[in-house]
């Protein structure tokens, strides 16, 4: 018998191997896992999320990136849909090891993903604080924070809810995450 055996990829390996490549891939810590075009809905989010967050931290030492940078976590390697660093980063780097506040955009897809794998991995990030999953079918975000040795979550949804981040010394209505989008129509598709 004729068995081919894998062995998991290692750091290095994978991102030798993900320089050469045209699409985006996440690393789970045994092998690569390509990334999925999203929702209009997922897109106006992310958008929104960005650009508060940019307006928010002007003029702190605290910088938002989208999901173009990758971060270091776990010995995995991650595209958060948003995050938040406040140590300097090279303008020619690639990956982020200190992060302190992680977003990403709940969809039915990789709902396991980020609720377990990547919530393990973040809260054994030390630099990361705050964990922030977002709906995207409704306003309404599940927030895992950092309280000494142990991570706590809550629920921030309701009219005039508001997401706060004292991280970062900011809070954000959730209205403004939201806004231009319209979640009275039931979603077509949920790829992101």
């Amino acid at each position: 018998m004729n068995v081919a055996l894998h062995r998991p990829w290692t750091m290095e390996r994978f991102l030798a191997w993900e320089e050469t490549q045209e699409l985006r891939f996440e690393f789970d810590g045994v092998r690569p896992v390509a990334m999925n075009g999203g929702t209009v809905a997922h897109s106006v989010i992310q958008r929104n999320l960005l650009f508060v967050l940019t307006g928010r931290l002007q003029g702190k030492p605290c910088r938002p990136h989208g999901s173009g940078l990758k971060i270091q976590v776990a010995g995995r390697i991650r595209y958060p849909d948003a995050f938040v660093v406040c140590t300097p980063i090279p303008a020619n780097g690639r990956w982020v090891t200190d992060p302190v506040v992680v977003f990403e955009i709940l969809s039915a897809t990789t709902a396991a993903t980020d609720m377990v794998e990547k919530n393990a991995e973040y809260r054994a990030t030390p630099s990361i604080q705050r964990y922030v999953i977002l709906q995207q079918t409704h306003a309404g975000a599940t927030v895992f924070s950092r309280r000494g040795p142990d991570w706590l979550a809550d629920i921030v949804a309701g009219d005039g809810a508001a997401l706060a981040l004292p991280e970062l010394a900011i809070e954000i209505p959730l209205a403004e995450l939201y806004a231009d989008l319209d979640l009275s129509e039931p979603p077509e598709n949920d790829a992101a």
